[in-house]
């Protein structure tokens, strides 16, 4: 029998965080025509995931599989790559481990899906679940902790100007991710501490690329939940930065070569002229403006970005 949607979870040390998402799954509604699974990924982890999943598997007695698999090699580019190649569903459904969806998520992915046939990838709206209260004008950067509310309205994103979803939430249809995105993908995920971001936006170039719509759902909501550590000074800044180091190997994705210097050009001039504007519209508050704060270290990583993209190809070439 086909399955038509798999819902897969990259996951790393989900121990307690992996249990809530599967409640939350085992309540999904509207969906009993459809043929589904779950898929955990565990992509190396180090406490008791495995086992978490065993005993759900040892009392599991629903008609959808929960299914699980051991990705070795780290990094979440490599868990979602799994996921891909393990699924059997046609549409494929991510969820990170800190993904809460709303009950209704996959029915409004799946009918998304039967109405954009030409859509390759689908993300709706992700709203923090804070622990505690973020910092004032916290909007303004919430993207960088893959919180995501555009409106109430479907719309096509924008891939060229890198105005694209995260991978959390994300919905793909597994034939178009097979017939465009690479096996070795170019970004791998933050790993241990560095926090260079973009593997997400990478794989949904590749699909906008071979010519597949990317599309905002706006009737499927999901919660990020977001631990007091994760607004830290400190991780956030290093989260900013991460995000602006990807920017010029993303731009240079899909550009022709005599493109890639313009390229390289615009984004070091560009980010000169925003990092110029943002000390003298806050000067002397930086250090006190959070916010500010981040968007500078944005800037700053995206400044630096074509030398960390060079870095990395002359890496690739030495075989790393």
């Amino acid at each position: 029998m086909s399955i038509n949607f798999t819902v897969a979870i990259p996951t790393y040390n989900g121990e307690t965080r992996l249990p809530k998402l599967i409640e939350r799954l085992r309540s999904q509604t509207g969906i009993e025509h459809l043929s589904w699974e779950i898929l955990v990924i565990d992509n190396n982890s180090s406490d008791r995931t495995a086992k978490v999943i065993q005993e759900y598997q040892a009392t599991w007695q629903h008609t959808y599989p929960l299914r699980y698999c051991l990705e070795t090699e780290q990094g979440a580019a490599f868990a979602r790559q799994r996921g891909v190649r393990e699924a059997r569903g046609e549409l494929i459904g991510f969820l990170d481990d800190d993904n809460l969806p709303k009950a209704d998520w996959i029915f409004q992915a799946y009918s998304f899906a039967g109405k954009h046939p030409q859509g390759g990838a689908f993300s709706g709206q992700i709203h923090g679940d804070f622990e505690v209260e973020p910092p004032e004008n916290f909007r303004k950067i919430q993207a960088f902790l893959a919180i995501r509310e555009h409106g109430h309205q479907p719309k096509l994103f924008e891939p060229d100007k890198l105005k694209l979803p995260t991978a959390a939430a994300l919905v793909v249809r597994q034939q178009a991710w097979e017939d465009t995105v690479p096996k070795r993908p170019i970004l791998k995920g933050r790993l241990g501490n560095s926090m260079l971001g973009g593997e997400d936006y990478e794989l949904l170039l590749y699909l906008h690329q071979a010519g597949w719509e990317i599309w905002y759902n706006p009737d499927m909501h999901s919660y990020h939940q977001i631990p007091p550590w994760r607004l830290e000074r400190d991780y956030l800044l290093s989260l900013a930065h991460g995000c602006g180091l990807a920017t010029c190997q993303l731009r240079l994705i899909n550009t022709h070569n005599w493109q890639k210097p313009l390229v390289i050009i615009r984004t070091i001039l560009g980010n000169l002229r925003r990092m110029a504007l943002q000390f003298l519209k806050y000067r002397g508050k930086l250090k006190t403006n959070l916010i500010a704060a981040c968007e500078l270290e944005f800037f700053w990583g995206s400044l630096l970005s074509p030398f960390y993209a060079l870095r990395m190809k002359m890496r690739r070439g030495g075989g790393e």
